[in-house]
């Protein structure tokens, strides 16, 4: 890992440059995500996210972190994590979906929970929505970690509605149930920048990458819902760099990480902020 990139930031950028509505073929992606890796700031990448639906035995033999993001059944997955394994790679974890909106998140919580049982050593992030049934779904997850099973949370924060987008008092919420339930998350979708802003084009307000960092060190000191999404509404960079600031050479509290198109975004925004140096001289 680079000593360049604080321990803070460590791991927190997921390449989603395969992801929709991305053009990039598979090799292409492989090829840019092996260059990234070889530079300065390679330990901000979480690994490479990869749709399950372009596994094929065709996969470039490659020894590099890669994460299966679940768009095939939840039956289909274990066969395209093998097919990874067997082309080098080391898959970091699984991501899929339980549930739409509106529906009843226990049985796809299910499923992946004997995914989990029949291989223990993946990680598996349920993509849980931020709708009817969370907080229930957020207690089954955590019986599934008691019972020493690698499963943690995943949240989408955007997407292309209004109603996509939780409100800081609603992801704060969200952030403290998993304080409270010792659950480590994920998020997707909207976390464009580093910072809460406006997308002039659509109007809709995105959360920003560096509030939930800092909101999830100060939910980690124990402080309540109002406090956590008074970080998360914060569209000035001040109040949230000087927490990361102090807290540069800690590991991260809750939030692991979330996925960028392109990785040097997030890259080029921490370096303006302050809080990674700008690679090598």
């Amino acid at each position: 890992m680079s000593t360049m990139v604080p321990t803070l930031f460590a791991g927190l950028v997921d390449d989603a440059s395969l992801l929709p509505p991305s053009l990039i073929g598979l090799p292409d992606a492989v090829a840019k995500h092996v260059e990234h890796r070889g530079a300065w700031f390679a330990g901000l990448l979480g690994p490479l996210l990869i749709p399950a639906s372009l596994i094929s035995v065709e996969m470039p033999r490659r020894e590099l972190p890669v994460a299966l993001v679940g768009d095939v059944a939840v039956g289909a997955m274990p066969i395209a994590v093998e097919k990874l394994r067997a082309a080098g790679a080391v898959v970091f974890h699984l991501e899929a979906p339980v549930a739409r909106r509106g529906e009843d998140p226990q049985p796809g919580l299910s499923d992946l929970r004997t995914l989990a049982e029949q291989d223990k050593d993946l990680q598996v992030y349920a993509e849980i929505p931020l709708s009817w049934g969370l907080l229930g779904a957020l207690d089954t997850v955590a019986e599934c970690r008691a019972a020493s099973l690698r499963m943690a949370p995943k949240f989408r924060v955007g997407g292309l509605a209004a109603e996509l987008f939780p409100t800081p008092v609603e992801l704060a919420a969200v952030i403290c149930a998993c304080r409270d339930r010792e659950l480590p998350f994920r998020l997707a979708a909207g976390l464009r920048h580093a910072i809460r802003h406006t997308d002039p084009e659509t109007g809709f307000t995105h959360h920003g990458f560096l509030n939930v960092v800092a909101a999830g060190i100060l939910a980690a000191e124990g402080a309540e819902v109002a406090e956590v999404a008074e970080v998360l509404a914060a569209t000035h960079p001040l109040p949230l760099v000087e927490p990361c600031r102090r807290r540069r050479d800690d590991t991260r509290p809750l939030f692991v990480g979330f996925g960028a198109a392109s990785v040097v975004e997030p890259l080029t925004e921490l370096i303006r902020l302050g809080l990674i140096n700008g690679g090598p001289e």
